[in-house]
């Protein structure tokens, strides 16, 4: 079955949420964490991509990325294949690491490009992980608030700062008071905390299935059946016995396609 095709920014810039398969952790130690950023700042400077934001969390990445010539796909391929490639050399592992295809959302006005900043640095507050959003080591905030070089060849910080338009210092403390503003900032239909009732879930998989009912599903053979199952699993705040309840199949079925 085809898979839509994105939507393509004005801008080139694009919020990226990358999650590990199942939602499992890819991040185990710190050298995880700076091999990563280390193979993007790679491929990037490769490819011509600009990084304009950046957080790592345990199990799933948010980049704020601008592209060159439609470039995305091949930057996020590359990562993808390097990244799991080293993960499963270091761990005695195997198989699939991330979930089949990057999320994206398209980012085409300084007023949510702002906002969208604010979210991914507001990330590991919100879970609980650091007190304050500079106070997290991996992510691009302290960078934007002049208080770390930490991976500053990585960074772009041209374009956010341009709409507080000021000297360098004065634009990053105005960003610092953006970030501190009361706010609820929801990017990507608020991924990170996002569950479906069983009422949704069937919108959603039908939607994603594209012409196959939900009935038909389990009737496929294998070779047909798994690829439709693992597109289901990449809808955001479904669980295995979710899916598995709803399409009428077993859990082990689906965890294994």
């Amino acid at each position: 079955m085809p898979r839509h095709a994105r939507r393509r920014s004005t801008s080139g810039i694009y919020h990226v949420i990358l999650r590990g398969a199942n939602r499992q952790e890819i991040f185990h130690k710190e050298k995880d964490r700076i091999r990563f950023l280390y193979t993007l700042n790679r491929y990037r400077t490769e490819i011509g991509i600009q990084v304009l934001a950046w957080c790592l969390m345990d199990n799933h990445v948010h980049l704020l990325l601008r592209e060159n010539e439609h470039n995305l796909s091949d930057l996020m391929k590359r990562l993808g294949i390097s990244y799991a490639s080293y993960y499963n050399w270091s761990y005695g592992t195997n198989g699939h690491l991330f979930q089949d295809r990057f999320k994206s959302e398209v980012v085409e006005s300084y007023g949510y490009l702002v906002r969208v900043v604010r979210y991914i640095h507001m990330n590991p507050v919100k879970a609980g992980l650091s007190p304050k959003p500079e106070k997290y080591w991996w992510s691009s905030c302290a960078n934007y608030y002049g208080l770390s070089r930490e991976s500053s060849d990585l960074l772009d910080q041209s374009i956010v700062l341009s709409y507080f338009p000021s000297e360098k210092e004065s634009a990053q403390t105005k960003l610092k008071q953006f970030h501190e503003l009361q706010c609820d900032d929801e990017c990507l239909r608020a991924w990170a905390g996002r569950r479906l009732t069983d009422e949704q879930a069937r919108i959603e998989i039908i939607e994603v299935l594209d012409g196959v009912q939900i009935p038909q599903v389990k009737t496929l053979e294998k070779k047909e059946r798994d690829p439709l199952i693992r597109i289901i699993k990449e809808i955001e705040g479904l669980s295995l016995r979710q899916i598995a309840r709803i399409l009428g199949v077993s859990v082990y079925m689906v965890s294994r396609a």
